[in-house]
């Protein structure tokens, strides 16, 4: 670990990390970075951003090295290893428990004696991860591996990175003893990823008093980037809404040696065969219209014309038939998708079985209801043996945040500014967030991972040899930084 040490203090917060955490010891031998290539400016007043980016990486190492898989989740062993680092720091963290072995982290640097929540800044991200099949992984998912000038593991994405990178900003503040003109408020939530009895919604209804705010930054947004540079920045302003909704077909059991007509696995595959074909109606709002506005100017000539075709009258459904075979996600943007994901049936080969079930992720845009879908998802299938079962926790559709806020605004500029004059364009991502919960609460809660990953790399997030690159992160930490800078600090 001594290529991660800068000074006195630094070295003793990490030698008492290793004894808690002996597994991420072979990570200096593998090669962290002592000085960062991508953290040689320092556009933040607040500290030393290479320093700080290097204890950050070590804290995403041991914080991908706690296994938060949820299902079951465990965050209760992170919540306590941030909290630990945070109390390092002076700053007085909160556990609270939202349920057994499940618990989120709150810490608030205060600007004055009395709180505003109006004016507060909430710095969230999740602790929790999705599963990950290790004979598909080229390295261990929980071993934080170091290789090629990348950390792998689940979480190194989606979302300990952010969590690091939010770690590293409250503490910046704390050590610089800033000039708050606002409270800052660190939060941790759990089970994010399934959105359950232990995720934010509870979270809120207990413990909303202690994390207020008015504005939030949280993941959901990305710095793409291409051939080395930042082609755009995308910030998150609104989201789609995660619904899982089974589809049931009932027939007759018996003896596979009598095949017969009712055969629920036949009727199950026909109606997904037909589902997976369904396209539903595009829908704009603002936006998406922004967004593919600003894509269109940094876009090949080809494919920018068909994306200020998109919402025409004589071109916008081949405009939009020709983005969404060129890309899955401007695909999913423009409406409601229903992709299969689980199949399930039968006992034993020789026994058909009387039911089959298939489950279907849907994601709504802002606005529309399950209830229509499956209105037209019926008609489609037409078959009386089929139902459809909307499960329970699914999202509810949450305001877009504001445009024309002072936060959106500063994010836009900072964010501009250090990414060599990319463009900042607003997003409506086609993944769910914390963020939706937030927007609800009447939070102007705003998406960036400040990491610049290639298309390819963010293809990982969910999959296999999840990764980013050092070089990335030690440049969002330092984005980060200056983001939070810019709007919370008095100069």
């Amino acid at each position: 670990m001594a290529l991660l040490i800068s000074k006195s203090g630094t070295r003793m917060l990490l030698q008492v990390a290793i004894m808690v955490f002996p597994a991420v010891a072979p990570l200096a031998a593998q090669g962290i970075p002592p000085n960062p290539a991508s953290a040689q400016t320092n556009s933040s007043p607040l500290a030393d951003t290479a320093a700080l980016s290097r204890e950050a990486l070590v804290w995403l190492a041991q914080l991908i090295q706690i296994n938060t898989t949820n299902p079951p989740g465990n965050e209760q062993a992170a919540a306590k290893y941030i909290a630990g680092i945070l109390e390092k720091e002076g700053i007085t963290p909160e556990i609270l428990e939202v349920a057994p072995g499940r618990s989120a982290v709150v810490a608030r640097l205060r600007s004055s004696a009395i709180s505003d929540p109006s004016r507060a800044l909430l710095l969230v991200a999740h602790m929790d991860v999705v599963g990950a099949e290790r004979a598909r992984w080229t390295v261990d998912p929980f071993g934080a591996v170091m290789k090629d000038g990348y950390i792998y593991g689940r979480g190194a994405l989606d979302d300990k990175s952010m969590l690091a990178a939010n770690l590293a900003a409250i503490i910046a503040l704390k050590r610089s003893s800033a000039r708050l003109n606002r409270d800052v408020i660190f939060l941790a939530t759990d089970d994010e990823e399934a959105g359950g009895d232990a995720s934010i919604r509870p979270l809120i209804a207990k413990n909303w008093d202690k994390f207020a705010a008015g504005y939030a930054l949280n993941e959901g947004g990305e710095v793409i980037s291409k051939g080395g540079k930042v082609q755009y920045v995308a910030v998150q302003a609104s989201e789609k809404v995660a619904v899982n909704v089974a589809v049931v077909a009932k027939g007759s059991s018996g003896h596979a040696s009598v095949p017969t007509k009712d055969n629920a696995v036949v009727h199950l595959a026909a109606a997904v065969a037909k589902i997976g074909m369904y396209s539903a109606p595009v829908h704009f709002n603002t936006v998406l219209r922004r967004y593919f506005e600003g894509l269109a100017a940094v876009s090949d000539d080809e494919i920018a014309k068909w994306m200020r075709s998109l919402d025409t009258t004589d071109r916008g459904e081949h405009a939009q038939r020709v983005i969404s075979d060129t890309n899955p996600q401007w695909a999913s943007m423009m409406h409601d998708s229903i992709a299969p994901t689980m199949l399930s049936a039968g006992v034993r080969a020789n026994v058909i079985p009387g039911e089959a079930r298939a489950m279907l992720n849907i994601r709504l845009l802002p606005g529309d209801t399950i209830d229509v879908l499956l209105g037209a998802l019926t008609k489609l299938v037409n078959d009386p043996q089929v139902r459809f079962e909307v499960q329970p926790n699914a999202g509810l559709a949450a305001p877009t945040s504001s445009l024309e806020s002072d936060f959106y605004a500063v994010i836009a500029k900072v964010a501009s500014q250090d990414f060599g004059g990319a463009p900042v364009l607003p997003y409506q991502s086609t993944w769910a967030t914390d963020s939706s919960q937030l927007r609800l609460h009447n939070v102007q809660a705003y998406g960036l991972w400040p990491f610049p990953v290639t298309d390819q790399d963010l293809a990982r997030m969910h999959g296999d040899d999840e990764r980013l690159s050092v070089a990335s992160f030690n440049k969002g930490v330092e984005v980060l930084l200056h983001i939070v800078s810019e709007f919370a600090v008095t100069k």
